[in-house]
């Protein structure tokens, strides 16, 4: 049962995927849907659950939290480190962008899918009501996770072969977490310092990367609007799903 209503999440990523290729025409508008998509997912699902789930303290501040920062300056770390070898290697930074940062956080976004699946999983064994509500919420925001899948991949110029190998792996990676529920399960705690640990990343790449290159060719109000709509529509789907 569970890896069926997973497959509900597999097209709803995939419609999100082709939705953000098919506006190419619009991309100031397509990145500032996915930067508040993004930013919405990060302080409207992801850390209100991994402070639920991880509610354990160091040094007066919650895990989740540290993750969350870590999570930030790890993506910080990772596209300096990248950036500064391709311009040791005579490439101009600005003028291309890193490949493999747009690659590491698709690959994120896949590891964040297939734990969508494990929650699906997990909380069909608690009861057919429960794995429904749980279900619903996955399959609503992965739309969001396909769009912000098949953008982040082409936005650092990898090509489109690549884009949709991501979007694709993105959209399966549910239904592969559902299927695992039937031999293993995650400690919850784990399971919240990773959702902390991975909206830092998911932030970082909106606030630092994606919101900054909406605006740069097109600083239109029509962007900052698709922005709010954006985080708007994470929290109509974490109230509808609550």
């Amino acid at each position: 049962m569970a890896v069926f209503v997973a497959l509900g999440a597999f097209l709803m990523t995939l419609v999100g995927g082709w939705t953000a290729q098919r506006v190419t025409d619009r991309r100031h508008l397509v990145l500032g849907l996915a930067g508040g998509l993004m930013l919405g997912v990060v302080g409207l699902d992801l850390l209100p659950e991994a402070l639920r789930a991880a509610d354990r303290e160091v040094f007066g501040v919650p895990a989740a939290l540290l993750l969350f920062v870590a999570g930030f300056l790890l993506a910080h770390l990772v596209e300096r480190l990248l950036a500064t070898r391709k311009a040791a290697h005579g490439a101009e930074e600005h003028a291309h962008r890193t490949p493999e940062v747009g690659l590491t956080a698709a690959a994120a976004m896949v590891g964040h899918s297939a734990m969508d699946g494990l929650a699906i999983g997990a909380a069909f064994q608690v009861g057919g009501g429960m794995g429904l509500a749980v279900a619903l919420a996955v399959i609503a925001h992965d739309f969001a996770d396909g769009f912000n899948t098949y953008t982040i991949t082409s936005l650092y110029g990898n090509a489109r072969r690549k884009a949709l190998t991501m979007l694709f792996a993105d959209a399966a990676a549910p239904v592969a977490g559902a299927a695992s529920t039937a031999f293993l399960t995650i400690p919850e705690a784990l399971l919240g310092g990773y959702l902390g640990l991975f909206g830092g990343v998911l932030l970082y790449l909106a606030a630092a990367e994606i919101l900054p290159e909406a605006h740069h060719e097109h600083p239109a109000r029509s962007t900052v609007l698709c922005t709010v709509a954006g985080a708007a529509f994470i929290w109509l789907v974490v109230g509808i799903a609550a």
